[in-house]
């Protein structure tokens, strides 16, 4: 299969390829993939298993790109011996970010101060690797705002993955130098602020993502989600935006592939498992 890797191509900055919903049937969902137009995909860890698991797939295709960190969710189970292998997989060329990392104040208030420090290690790891941040956040705007003004430089790029915060707030992550990408919920019919956020974005910080298997956008709301849903999302975008598809769809696959330092040109010389041009 020859990928389609030139400016109309649909790029998936977040999903899970990884995770036991998608993993099992992982060559059937990068067919439909590549079916529905989406040229690169980056497969992001959140633990152990799942950063080897994106690594494994990132060495199988060539448009399969790895992100590897600790999601907050598992802060207080971080054990020193998981952080090395963070620290020593970074070095992979396959590895083009560092996440998904930040702070999650929903699900458990617990573990907060262990969220914050595993947090702010994982920028440090982004400042000495020069990789770029996906940014994990949910009701903890303020924490995560302060956490990055103070800790990762404005050189350092990264991404607001999944985006659910304000319009307003939008524009200070961007002053920190973030993008911002917008997944499922941008589709979905009384999703006042995610739409309000989309038509305000600047053309230069938009990214789009499925971070399947969550989230599947309209009209699969509520099922598992894949990668060939991508185009749901992006054709919202361009509708709430007032531009056409092809322009959202190469805004977007831009934006992130200057983000992830992603060569095009090398995507179809590598031989990929299982695959044939067609």
């Amino acid at each position: 299969m020859v990928v389609k890797t030139g400016e109309n191509m649909l790029f998936d900055s977040h999903c899970h390829l990884n995770d036991n919903l998608l993993f099992s049937q992982v060559e059937e969902v990068i067919a439909e993939a590549k079916n529905n137009e989406v040229g690169i995909m980056i497969c992001v860890g959140y633990g152990p298993e799942a950063n080897r698991r994106a690594l494994e797939l990132a060495h199988r295709y060539s448009f399969v790109y790895a992100a590897i960190g600790f999601h907050p969710e598992i802060a207080s189970q971080i054990s020193d011996a998981d952080w090395q292998q963070l620290r020593t997989n970074l070095s992979d060329p396959r590895v083009v970010a560092i996440g998904e990392c930040g702070l999650d104040y929903y699900w458990d208030k617990t573990y907060r101060l262990e969220q914050i420090d595993v947090f702010k290690r994982q920028i440090t790891l982004a400042k000495e690797f020069k990789l770029p941040l996906i940014i994990h956040m949910r009701e903890a705007t303020e924490d995560t705002f302060t956490i990055l003004q103070e800790n990762k430089p404005l050189d350092l790029p990264g991404v607001m993955h999944c985006y659910s915060g304000s319009v307003e707030s939008m524009f200070r992550f961007i002053d920190l130098n973030m993008n911002i990408s917008l997944a499922g919920p941008v589709t979905f019919k009384n999703a006042k602020v995610p739409k309000d956020v989309a038509k305000a974005i600047p053309d230069a910080r938009l990214m789009i993502e499925t971070d399947s298997p969550y989230l599947s956008p309209m009209p699969y709301r509520g099922k598992t989600n894949e990668p060939k849903h991508l185009k749901y999302i992006c054709n919202e975008i361009a509708l709430l935006r007032n531009m056409t598809y092809e322009q959202v769809e190469k805004i977007t696959a831009y934006n992130a592939t200057r983000l992830f330092n992603i060569n095009l040109l090398s995507i179809n010389g590598k031989n990929d498992n299982a695959e044939a041009d067609e």
